[in-house]
């Protein structure tokens, strides 16, 4: 199995729903600043919704940070529609909603479960050049937590503009950073 981390984010175009249209999302949209793909299994499930939501619910922050959220599920645009128009959670989104009904972005990222036709929870952050810095598959009983990611964000953008420092576990913006040398081996 080879690695996704560093590699470039796959040529797509998609329909999506986005701000009560649908419209077309290429890889060409996501060139030039940061992204999250957020895969999920499918629309009118039970996780689903309260990981959209609590996205929502951040994506003013991850808008400050100059980060775009694509979440991705291998429903239609249709189906986005009908599921927005129907969930008072989903109402709350304001990020694009990707349709991946053939499966083809899915399996780019390597999260599709081809005997269910649908995604692992899968979520890469993309850098303003195109190269995938986090890559993070759970099974679909496990959701995610929005904060954790805006955490990681932060953590990627700071490395991203900071050359030679690395942030370590548990890091927040503002904490100390880690310069790797040969003076600090065995001393952390």
């Amino acid at each position: 199995m080879s690695s996704i981390i560093n590699s470039l984010v796959p040529e797509f175009s998609v329909q999506a729903f986005h701000q009560g249209k649908f419209k077309t999302i290429s890889s060409n949209d996501v060139k030039g600043k940061w992204g999250i793909f957020f895969f999920y299994p499918a629309d009118f499930t039970f996780v689903c919704p309260t990981e959209l939501e609590d996205m929502a619910d951040k994506y003013a922050k991850f808008q400050e940070m100059g980060v775009e959220i694509y979440s991705v599920s291998t429903d239609s645009h249709f189906v986005h529609k009908a599921w927005h128009d129907a969930s008072d959670t989903i109402r709350k989104i304001k990020y694009p909603m990707l349709a991946d009904p053939t499966g083809a972005l899915s399996r780019a990222f390597g999260v599709m479960i081809e005997e269910e036709g649908m995604a692992y929870r899968g979520t890469f952050l993309v850098n303003p050049e195109g190269q995938i810095k986090i890559a993070e598959i759970h099974d679909n009983g496990i959701g995610r937590n929005a904060d954790e990611l805006l955490r990681k964000v932060e953590a990627a953008q700071f490395v991203a503009t900071h050359v030679g420092e690395v942030c370590p576990a548990k890091w927040k913006k503002g904490e100390t950073t880690l310069k790797p040398s040969i003076d600090l081996v065995g001393k952390i």
